[in-house]
């Protein structure tokens, strides 16, 4: 399964000049996968939060010498693994019971209990997530990769490269952990049967409850040569299969919600000093190697490519930040620079050069569609922006609706061809009780002007329940339909807005997806959207508006000026 980056070249190359707004959408980017990479590698410890912003921190200071734009997910997964590394080093050399006096995770709360817990996993899946906690510290780290890789996050030759080794030698680490995860779910397993083994029981007589690798090697071969354990293991599904389509666990809103509204503006929170700083520091006071994140001793801020250090102390206002500026190229000296040192007043030449307007670039095309959760269904939308609307013309290749005989494209290179200007409806159908596989997003291709986002309604999400553990995504008895790492949830009812033109492919395989398409008047939009909830009628939750009125409204996901409906980026910029 191939990743599906979320950033473009031309992305990279505006933050290796030093853009703000394309760092920023680097940063929040890969915010989800560097925090789930930390999270598993590192079991859920406390410290994932300071290796995730201290990557960042590397990320943003050294963008502007990536030599090679295409390989910057290569880059940042490999600066993620060697702070993982660099933060396990640190932390055997602190003294013994650092973990008591920082708190460790217990295991109720690690990334294995995050990940159920986040993810709603049940059944074998939640046995393979609870199993990752058997395993030992390196094959954490291969297992954090892995995980990404079969859930389409990362490609083969990214999860090598964060290796640090070639992809026949990945392979063979691959297939090693793989083993040891499937020894790790049958342990799970047989001391969860009802009624116990007594065999299993005098085998884990002495063991403290606690999961370890060296547990899971003893309890194992008991597992293994035990006719009654043995037994209940011929379910079992291979473990990729259970992690493929599975999405990223969310960022807890603490960290998303610091270091995304800082993205906004231009900033985002780091770590400061370093995580070897910790062992350095442990011998000395093992609190004192933590440190406490803006409400306390240090605070640093990431604003486009400059370090912010700002000293904070509990009962005082903060003061004027002092500004060190970033860059992988050396500097002379600090008295160069003009942050730490104003320079005198000199005067003005007799002739100033002329100074090159600076070009400004639009920000049409530059908010792209994100994963959100649902607002509570009593909370009625945000005002919706009036644009200027016409005539919306629709054809292509596609078939009618019975419900009102609107356009619909319900298989496989089906389409429709949009033009004009004025609201579109595409109206949401999973048909999981036909066939339940891989989701293949639909995609916009061939835009000309320019094409929003405006609103999601419909009175539901697809993953709201119609019935005690029923979506329209799925059920129990048919499966869920899972959708790709980073795919914005739909709404029954999706609402846009053109200028122009486009053409949206319906490319299924696997799911059946049915889509109708039909213009909208600005009146029919709100009406739906703002419907009051009723259950007896269908309505679940008020919807939600997401356009802002200007060229910084959200455009879909999945969207290009290029006409091949088969490769196109999820986060493709237009």
């Amino acid at each position: 399964m191939h990743a599906r980056p979320a950033y473009d070249v031309e992305t990279v190359l505006a933050a290796r000049r030093g853009d703000r707004d394309a760092i920023d959408e680097l940063v929040r980017g890969h915010l989800p996968l560097v925090y789930n990479i930390a999270g598993r590698a590192m079991n859920g410890h406390p410290d994932v939060d300071d290796v995730v912003q201290e990557t960042m921190a590397r990320v943003v200071a050294g963008v502007s010498g990536l030599r090679d734009p295409e390989s910057f997910r290569s880059w940042i997964v490999a600066i993620a693994m060697n702070q993982v590394r660099e933060w396990r080093q640190a932390r055997a050399a602190a003294v013994a019971g650092l973990d008591e006096a920082l708190g460790l995770a217990d295991a109720a709360s690690d990334f294995a209990a995050l990940t159920v817990t986040r993810l709603g996993l049940s059944g074998q899946r939640k046995e393979a997530a609870e199993a990752t906690r058997w395993l030992d510290a390196d094959d954490r780290e291969v297992l954090a990769l892995w995980w990404m890789e079969v859930a389409g996050e990362l490609t083969r030759a990214e999860l090598a490269a964060a290796l640090g080794t070639s992809e026949q030698h990945a392979a063979v680490r691959v297939q090693r952990t793989k083993g040891r995860l499937e020894a790790a779910r049958a342990v799970v397993r047989a001391l969860a049967a009802q009624p116990p083994c007594p065999g299993l029981a005098a085998a884990a007589a002495t063991w403290n409850g606690a999961p370890s690798d060296l547990w899971r090697k003893r309890l194992s071969r008991h597992v293994r040569d035990c006719r009654a354990c043995g037994g209940r293991l011929a379910d079992l599904v291979p473990a990729e299969r259970l992690l493929a389509g599975l999405g990223l666990v969310a960022v807890p809103a603490g960290i998303a919600a610091g270091l995304l509204e800082a993205a906004r503006t231009a900033a985002a929170p780091a770590l400061k000093g370093g995580l070897l700083a910790k062992g350095k520091a442990a011998a000395g006071s093992a609190l004192a190697a933590k440190p406490i994140a803006v409400t306390a001793a240090g605070a640093t801020l990431i604003a486009g490519g400059v370090v912010v250090v700002q000293t904070l102390r509990p009962g005082t206002p903060p003061r004027r930040a002092t500004v060190v500026i970033a860059s992988s190229s050396p500097v002379s000296s600090p008295a160069s620079s003009p942050v730490l040192s104003p320079r005198p007043p000199t005067k003005t030449p007799a002739k100033t050069p002329r100074k090159t307007p600076r070009k400004t670039r639009s920000p049409y095309g530059r908010t792209v569609d994100a994963v959100d959760q649902a607002p509570p269904r009593n909370r009625p939308p945000a005002p919706l922006p009036h644009r200027p609307a016409g005539t919306v013309k629709i054809g292509g290749r596609h078939g009618y609706s019975r419900f009102g005989g609107a356009p619909s494209i319900t298989h496989r290179g089906d389409y429709v061809t949009i033009t004009g200007r004025g609201y579109v409806q595409v109206r949401w159908g999973i048909l999981y009780r036909n066939r339940v596989g891989p989701f293949l997003p639909a995609t916009w291709t061939g835009l000309k002007g320019k094409l929003f986002h405006v609103a999601s309604g419909g009175g539901r999400r697809m993953d709201d329940e119609q019935a005690p553990g029923v979506t329209w995504m799925g059920s129990p008895e048919t499966g869920f339909v899972r959708l790709p790492g980073g795919h914005q949830q739909m709404w029954q009812n999706e609402f846009y807005y053109l200028d122009g033109a486009v053409t949206l492919h319906n490319n299924e395989s696997g799911t059946d997806i049915d889509l109708t398409v039909a213009p909208r008047t600005w009146d029919e939009v709100w009406d739906d959207i703002s419907a009051r909830p009723d259950p007896a009628r269908g309505i679940l939750r008020y919807g939600l508006t997401r356009d802002t009125g200007d060229d910084r409204a959200p455009v879909p996901q999945y969207v290009t000026r290029v006409v091949d409906p088969v490769r196109v980026p999820q986060r493709s910029r237009v």
